[in-house]
């Protein structure tokens, strides 16, 4: 079991958490006209790199989210970022 620390309620078990996208993944514009191969390569094809990632992630529990960045190999959580400003 991993331990992902979300940005709005601190350090919590991996199974509260569900993967968004990969940072920086564009959706194919769907007011416009777009290919099943476009298409399919959006929804199919992942970078898969090796080393340091970014990627957005959802806490199921507050149901915010924010990018994580961590090592893919390592598993290890580099930094977490929220994607959205505090209310003052």
């Amino acid at each position: 079991m991993q331990i992902f620390t979300c940005p709005f309620c601190g350090p919590r078990d991996e199974r509260e958490f569900h993967f968004v996208a990969e940072q920086g993944k564009v959706r194919p514009d769907t007011t416009q006209s777009v290919s099943d191969a476009d298409w399919a390569a959006y929804l199919h094809t992942q970078r898969n790199e090796k080393g340091r990632v970014r990627e957005v992630w959802m806490h199921t529990t507050c149901d915010e989210v924010f990018v994580m960045e961590r090592h893919s190999v390592s598993m290890e959580v580099l930094a977490t970022t929220a994607l959205r400003k505090e209310s003052t």
